[in-house]
This record gives C-alpha cells, structure tokens and sequence, in this order.
C-alpha cells in the first residue's frame, strides 16, 4: 500500500520479536530504515531479507542505548545520510524483575536505563531533527503491566507505567511543532522474552485474554504502522492496548 513511502524510519531494538516484525512491516509500506541493536552482525539476515524482498534502503546501527554519545553518533548519522527522521520507534527494552524485598539497586538502573532513561534520551535527540522539519511521529513501547500493574513485575511495571507518562507529557509539548507522540501498550506477545517464562506459566496467563489467543509480534507492527503513517495524523498522547482483551 505504500503507508510509509520515503519516510525515514528508525527501529532501535530491531534485532528480535515485534523490533524485527516491524522493520518487516515498515519495508513492505516503502520505509527508508535505519535498525538498530547492542550485538555487531546482529541484523544482518534481517537486513539480507528486506533487501532481497522489498529492495528497501535499509542502514544497520549498532549501539548501546543507554550510552547517550553513542545515541548521539547514530542520530547524526541519519541526519548525514538523508537529512530528515520521520519516525522513531523506541522499541529496544529489557523485563527484568524481582519480588519486592528483594529488588536490588542494579536491578533498578539497569531496567531503567534501558526502558526509561534511553527512551528519553532518543526523545530528544529525535526533537532536534523533527523540529526542525516541523513534522514527525515518536511510537514508544509500554505494556499492558505499565498500566495495569503485575505481581512480581513491579520493577518493569513501573518503567512501563513511566513510558506512558512520558509518552503524553511529551505529547503535550511537541504537538506545537508538528510532532506526536504515541504509544503502545502490548499484552501477551508471542516473541522469546515471553517463551522464556514456560509453556505452563504461558497458558495460564492465556486464560485471562478474552480473544483466546496469544498476541503476535505482526499484530503490534501493524498498528505500529497506522502510528507511523499519515492515517493518524490527528492522533498524539495516546496509549493503545493491543492485548486481546487481557487482564492482569
């Protein structure tokens, strides 16, 4: 359908489950994209792939998140190659928890390094190229735990819930220079963070979604899309649950 055509996008945490999916997505629509992940090679098959199935102009970034210059390094980057960034999807993210009494302070940064301050950062890295261009969309990742709560999961809850606070706040003080900011909030996505808790653990959770069904990676690309796209020009501050109808 040619959503995305010539759109500069950047993917960061594109090396695996709905990061991978929605380069995928984001090539199909006609997207110029930039990925991003910490592990040099890492997206090379994917780059391969896109290349070969949609001849998308496609650059690999590998960078830490957290370390702010190298953030830095790969916005000017883009800057460099074509000069304008119409889409950040702040993707990459860690859930790492701990029952409370026994959440240590490394659990603490390292989470919220990644999931909260990194996220931030690209906010505004992202700002000084969008603004000027007087046009942009900024998709953050929370989670349905970010509004909902989970027990167990207070750690990664909280910076969630703090990816959707941000996520308006921003909102409300970008909108005067053309850019929004949207976020969504996946429930039980079928990726390898999610497999990694047990087939057991996994279908006892499925009872509370209504749909029946676990999430697929492909379902959150998909409105990853429609928030990257002209179609939602009108729509900035949001948090949009893709969960199935789940409860926590």
């Amino acid at each position: 359908m040619g959503l995305l055509d010539s759109k500069v996008c950047l993917i960061t945490g594109a090396g695996r489950g709905i990061g991978r999916e929605t380069a995928r997505r984001f090539a199909e629509e006609g997207a110029i994209l930039y990925v991003t992940d910490y592990l040099e090679g890492s997206l090379d098959p994917l780059i391969g792939e896109l290349k070969e199935k949609y001849h998308t102009d496609v650059t690999p970034l590998y960078f830490d998140v957290t370390e702010e210059s190298a953030a830095k390094a790969a916005i000017m980057s883009v800057k460099k190659g074509h000069g304008r960034l119409d889409v950040l999807v702040n993707n990459a993210g860690i859930m790492r928890d701990n029952v409370i009494g026994m959440i240590g302070q490394k659990l603490l940064h390292d989470v919220f390094d990644i999931n909260v301050f990194a996220v931030i950062n690209m906010i505004q890295l992202a700002n000084k190229l969008m603004s000027r261009q007087r046009s942009g969309s900024i998709i953050n990742i929370s989670s349905i735990v970010g509004l909902e709560g989970a027990a167990g999961q207070l750690v990664y809850s909280a910076s969630k819930g703090a990816v959707a606070a941000l996520t308006k706040a921003a909102a409300k003080e970008l909108a005067p220079n053309g850019i929004r900011v949207n976020a969504v909030a996946p429930g039980l996505i079928n990726t390898g963070l999610l497999q990694a808790i047990g087939e057991n653990k996994i279908q006892e959770n499925l009872k509370n979604v209504k749909m029946g069904r676990l999430g697929e990676p492909i379902d959150v690309a998909n409105v990853l899309v429609f928030l990257a796209s002209d179609l939602s020009g009108y729509v900035t501050g949001e948090i949009i649950g893709i969960d199935g109808e789940a409860t926590v």
